[in-house]
């Protein structure tokens, strides 16, 4: 009989001891004993599936909220010349679910150019779905239309009607558009070159008299007058809400598209007039910006939607390198689809982290014993610090992988560090390092990970007697001592 670690079964603690098998010390699931049951997935497990990329080859990713019991996927397709919808009933699903082509441009004409950004949105049980046409004869001419589908499924080509253009004050370039609605009024947002304002893009917001059209004065709420907005090009486009905690977030994106892409933040009171541009807040800074360590580059054009437990999960594009094929990051197809999990700090502020790399499901780990805390590296050592707004997110997530140490144990993976890896040295000090060959390091860098109330207790993998502590901050290895040797995952 074989035995491997069922990770995900003890992270649900669906398993008592009752279905577990200990092996020198180490909790061990039986195949025979399990294979009747189905292991939870990752999005039952974490919240968020942890497929990366989700799908490969569409930039400007859009995924609706569940209806009825289903995601639907859009996106921009490389060739710019068609809309597309996938649909699952998880969001994992979505990766190699068939595509739909509901739409085709026009081989000359209005419409017959670049096909941009499309989004599905669900209004008084309809569908429509919002996107950006060039013309033949210029294909950046780019305008906004909308398209309505009386049928339930959107991937049913025959549901769609013709579109139809979502005029505003100004023939310029305009493009990106978004809806949501908020306190019993529908709004407007996309991106336009005004022509009075000297930038790329400027983002728009208006009332809605109908899902076709704006009413009433647009109000300019961002323009792109920071550094990091002007990189290449002076842009903010590509805005996506999501309504928590008291206010309305709506992140943008800006820069050139290729790895100086990056997205930023604007916020404002859920009691505010949303067409007044004094109402909206703007980040100095962005919040979801490329990253070396992670290989990914250029992240953004970004959407929101929730998981099957109710997660609030970011979408976005980017790409596994820095620069582009060709002459153009625009014809670089290699953008691909994402997601990951978004968190909230404790004073309400979303928690962008950093775009993770390709691995398995990322947690973050609170000792028992101080649960506003979480286990973080700072320079490379690791502590427990609390959870505030200025706690760096991708320095307390971690991964847990199959341990140097042999069958049995894992080790745990830095996630915006991921060449390295939790250990513990000679000194007993609690760092991130990197990968070393050789039983020490290995003794060192692994752990057994067992079942305790409300968490898990982290043995040292090279000393059976020594578990992970949290000591008044500080995070050290000794003998158990109940809720300060216990953490809880998240």
């Amino acid at each position: 009989m074989s035995f491997e670690i069922s990770r995900r079964a003890l992270l649900r603690g669906g398993l008592g001891l009752g279905g577990v098998t200990l092996l020198g010390g180490v909790p061990l699931v039986a195949h025979s004993a399990t294979a009747a049951t189905p292991l939870p997935t990752d999005a039952e497990v974490y919240g968020v599936p942890t497929t990366n990329p989700l799908v490969l080859n569409r930039a400007d990713p859009f995924i609706t909220v569940p209806t009825d019991g289903m995601y639907y996927f859009t996106g921009s397709v490389p060739e710019y010349d068609r809309l597309v919808v996938r649909g699952s009933s998880t969001i994992a699903g979505l990766s190699d679910a068939p595509e739909s082509v509901i739409w085709r441009r026009p081989t000359t004409g209005t419409m017959g150019g670049h096909i941009w950004a499309p989004e599905l949105h669900r209004i008084d049980r309809r569908w429509y779905i919002y996107f950006a046409a060039g013309d033949s004869n210029n294909v950046f001419a780019i305008k906004m239309y909308a398209m309505e589908s009386t049928l339930a499924d959107p991937r049913d080509p025959a549901g769609w009607g013709a579109p139809r253009e979502v005029t505003t004050p100004w023939g310029s370039f305009k493009l990106d558009a978004t809806t949501f609605a908020h306190r019993g009024k529908r709004y407007y947002v996309w991106a336009q070159a005004e022509p009075e304002i000297s930038v790329n893009t400027s983002l728009y917001i208006a009332e809605m008299a109908s899902p076709w059209a704006i009413k009433g004065e647009p109000r300019r709420i961002s323009t792109p007058t920071l550094a990091w907005e002007r990189q290449g090009f002076a842009v903010n486009e590509g805005a996506a809400v999501i309504i928590r905690n008291g206010r309305v977030w709506m992140t943008y994106s800006a820069s050139a598209t290729d790895h100086r892409y990056a997205m930023g933040l604007l916020w404002a009171d859920e009691d505010a007039d949303l067409l007044d541009e004094m109402s909206w807040n703007k980040s100095p800074n962005p919040v979801f910006v490329t990253n070396e360590q992670t290989k990914q580059y250029g992240p953004g054009h970004n959407s929101f939607t929730v998981a099957e437990d109710g997660t609030d999960v970011l979408v976005y594009h980017a790409r596994d390198y820095t620069g582009y094929i060709g002459s153009d990051p625009l014809y670089d197809p290699n953008r691909h689809a994402r997601v990951q999990k978004l968190y909230w700090s404790r004073d309400g502020m979303p928690l962008f982290g950093v775009p993770v790399g390709k691995g398995g499901p990322i947690v973050r780990l609170s000792p028992t014993d101080d649960k506003h805390t979480f286990v973080r590296h700072f320079a490379f050592v690791l502590s427990v610090a609390e959870d505030t707004d200025d706690l760096p997110l991708g320095d307390t997530q971690f991964r847990f992988v199959p341990g140097f140490a042999g069958a049995g144990t894992e080790s745990i993976q830095s996630v915006n560090y991921p060449d390295r890896y939790v250990r513990v040295t000679a000194t007993g000090q609690v760092r991130i390092d990197p990968f070393e060959a050789g039983a020490a390091y290995a003794g060192q860098a692994s752990f057994r990970r067992i079942p305790a109330k409300k968490g898990y207790q982290l043995q040292l993998a090279g000393d059976g007697s020594k578990y992970l502590l949290h000591d008044k901050g500080a995070l050290t290895v000794g003998a158990l001592a109940g809720n300060r040797s216990i953490f809880e995952l998240s």
